[in-house]
């Protein structure tokens, strides 16, 4: 259970992180932050980075083996990697349509995938 636990906290702090890394992209098309200066968009984007540490934070205690989860520091980070990519790519192909995602990017992603079957290979 705190595997799951631990899997499902990452994925919602990678949503978070993701937007406030790249969502203040798009603010360009909203009339509201077309003038903002660059400070405005950072402190906004701060803001949400808030909630990704809000999440973080308890996946990576809850998951890691030194507080009773079931996942190693490596392990834990190499899940984390591979679910920051599939946020990224899901978030990039609903909010940037302009963006492709192309074979490369697939083979790239399969060997990330291969890497967390190496990371838990005992």
């Amino acid at each position: 259970m705190k595997a799951f636990y631990t899997i499902f906290l990452l994925i919602l702090s990678n949503a978070f992180m993701t937007f406030a890394w790249y969502g203040h992209l798009k603010f360009k098309e909203m009339k509201w932050s077309a003038s903002l200066p660059l400070i405005s968009i950072i402190l906004i984007s701060w803001g949400v980075a808030l909630f990704e540490y809000v999440l973080q934070v308890p996946a990576n205690r809850i998951g890691f083996k030194g507080y009773g989860g079931p996942f190693s520091l490596v392990q834990l980070k190499v899940i984390q990697e591979v679910i920051t990519l599939v946020v990224f790519v899901a978030f990039s192909l609903i909010f940037f349509k302009n963006e492709t995602f192309r074979t490369n990017h697939l083979i790239a992603f399969v060997f990330l995938v291969l890497a967390v079957y190496f990371v838990f290979k005992k």
